[in-house]
This record gives C-alpha cells, sequence and structure tokens, in this order.
C-alpha cells in the first residue's frame, strides 16, 4: 500500500511539533480499537501532527486510526513481553504497513530478532510495501547501524529499556542531542518517558525533529495515580 505521505511532506508536518501515542495494553480499561480512535481523534484535535498506534492492539487499531484521522499514522505491533517486542519480524513489519500505516516502527536495537533477520530486512521490505521505517533505537551506535540499514527516521524509543542504555525516570535527552550531531540532516524523534510540557521543548532544543508523547497524555490510569500521589502525600503534610 502506497501512502498519500512522502517522507518530505511527514517531515514538513511534524518539525517542531508534538505526535500522541495512542495504545493500551491488554486488560487495561482502554484496551478497546473503537476507544483508541476517539483517543486519537481527540489527539488530533488538540493540535497532534501524527499518531502513533497499534501496540497489543495490532494492526485492527492502526486500520481503525488509519481510517479516522487526517494526519499520519505511524504503526506497530508488540509481540511478547521481553526481548525485541516493537514489530519484531519482517512479515509484522510488512502487515502494519498493508494495514495503512504511513510509517511502520520496528525495534532497532542490536538485540536479536525472534524470526532470525536482520534490521535492514524489514526496513527493505516495508519499503518494498509502500511505507517508511521509524527506527526504534536506545543508543547512537543503534543510531548509525540503523542509518547505514537504510531506516528513514530515528527514535529515542527505547533507551533505557536496553542493558546498554541509561535507566531512569527521567527522558534520555542527552541521546537527541549525541544523534543530531551525528546526523545533522536526519529525521529524529524524541521518545520514551516524556511526561511534562518542559522536557518535551527540551528534546525540541536538542534537536528532536519533534516529540512523540504517549503515557502522559492518552494514559488516564497513569495520569490519576500521578494526582493521586501528589495528594496523597500534600494530604500526609497536613
Amino acid at each position: 500500500m502506497t501512502s498519500m505521505w512522502t517522507l518530505e511532506s511527514f517531515t514538513a508536518a511534524v518539525e517542531g511539533k508534538l505526535i500522541v501515542s495512542c495504545q493500551a495494553p491488554t486488560g487495561h480499561p482502554l484496551r478497546d480499537t473503537a476507544t483508541i480512535v476517539h483517543l486519537a481523534l481527540a489527539a488530533q484535535l488538540g493540535g497532534a501532527t501524527a499518531i502513533r498506534c497499534g501496540g497489543y492492539g495490532g494492526l485492527a487499531d492502526i486500520s481503525a486510526v488509519v481510517d479516522a484521522v487526517t494526519v499520519p499514522v505511524i504503526g506497530l505491533t508488540k509481540e511478547g513481553r521481553s526481548g525485541v517486542v516493537i514489530t519484531p519480524t519482517v512479515a509484522s513489519a510488512v502487515a502494519v504497513a498493508e494495514a495503512g500505516a504511513t510509517i511502520v516502527a520496528i525495534d532497532a536495537t542490536g538485540r536479536d530478532r525472534p524470526d532470525g533477520s536482520m534490521i535492514a530486512d524489514s526496513i527493505d521490505a516495508v519499503h518494498q510495501a509502500g511505507a517508511f521505517v521509524m527506527a526504534d533505537i536506545a543508543t547512537l551506535i543503534d543510531g548509525e547501524s540503523a542509518i547505514q540499514a537504510g531506516a528513514d527516521i530515528l527514535s529515542t524509543t527505547l533507551s533505557g529499556y536496553t542493558d546498554d542504555s541509561p535507566v531512569g525516570p527521567e527522558p534520555d535527552v542527552s541521546l537527541i542531542g549525541a544523534l543530531r550531531h551525528a546526523f545533522p540532516d536526519a529525521v529524529i524523534t524524541a521518545e520514551g518517558r516524556y511526561h511534562r510540557p518542559g522536557q518535551a521543548a527540551a528534546a525540541i532544543q536538542a534537536g528532536a525533529t519533534a516529540v512523540i508523547v504517549g503515557t502522559a497524555i492518552t494514559d488516564a490510569v497513569w495520569i490519576t495515580r500521578q494526582f493521586v500521589h501528589d495528594v496523597t502525600e500534600a494530604a500526609s503534610r497536613v
């Protein structure tokens, strides 16, 4: 399936802007395709310039969101619970493209993929299917490998989720700066633990093309827990 979006028009649409991730895991109260579509429409109305979706909702979420919104869609699947989970095989990457996603997000870390393929295999297959590839990376070395393999976009999604990347509650803004220095012309999205507007702004200042935010916008359970925590802490000091 060939998208109406080119890489140039996608970049122009999202540059300096916000992308919203609309996903909910199995067992979450929002784990329903129709609900995901409503979240995507609300995000678009709020100013999101693209939607990232799929996850454990898979192809059904992707195709439904593609049909509903007018902004480009970044699609992915999540398969399994550990290791390479995000669109982990060539077959899943092609399926996401065929579901209508403009961009297919894949795990582009150095970890072994369950089908034994190389990252370049998925990238080539997605390009042949008429879509572009967002390489979800954790380190600068991952970024270098992904660029060499032909990825169209780098995203810091997996920083903090691999053994060779820094773990912590804050987003890895320093990785954005390192990637921008290494690849001045690349399309780079900041993603992963961006929970406050100031953090998103810092990513843009560090060189991100755009910022992807999910949990802090679309996960009502997580948002509620933040308020409950602060209210409870305040009450204990009264």
